[in-house]
């Protein structure tokens, strides 16, 4: 079987950052492949979307979306055309301007992990997603980016896998 994590990174961050790498490993350990998007090329969250959208990952048996962001918001709404298996979103870029899409249809395995200190994604609008969408909702004594909190980033995201190969058998 086929396995990818995908990542997609935020808008003022690098496809391969502290956090990716943290991502990898964990996805490497549990038998996945992983590649990181670069979106350097445009801050357009929907341009973004428009380049995920035209990779070809019918070779995966088994997709889970990571995204940082603005990143959280591409993987949210490309997961209505790829139905990955899971969405790991880190502090998501939902309900602010300048992305347009407010109505999402998340996979059942969908975590939400953000920082109570966060102010360029205000918390609560992490909370109107999951609550709307019955996702899974970690929150932590840290900023947007939660580099503070990595060790219990990459700690729920191997509970995720996990968790993904539990029901697949």
């Amino acid at each position: 079987m086929k396995k990818l994590v995908l990542y997609h990174h935020g808008k003022d961050s690098i496809p391969w950052g502290e956090k990716t790498f943290a991502i990898a490993e964990v996805s490497k350990q549990q038998g996945y492949d992983f590649d990181s998007v670069d979106y350097t090329d445009s801050n357009d969250p929907d341009l973004r979307v428009k380049k995920l959208v035209e990779n070809n990952l019918s070779r995966y048996d088994k997709l889970v979306f990571v995204g940082s962001s603005m990143g959280g918001y591409v993987s949210t709404v490309a997961a209505e055309i790829f139905k990955p298996q899971a969405l790991f979103l880190i502090a998501p870029a939902f309900y602010l301007p300048g992305y347009p899409q407010t109505a999402f249809t998340p996979p059942e395995n969908t975590w939400v992990m953000h920082g109570w200190q966060d102010t360029v994604v205000p918390p609560e609008n992490s909370w109107k997603f999951c609550q709307q969408y019955r996702a899974t909702l970690k929150m932590f004594d840290s900023d947007h980016r939660l580099i503070s909190v990595l060790p219990s980033l990459k700690h729920e995201f191997e509970q995720l896998l996990l968790h993904l190969n539990e029901t697949s058998t």
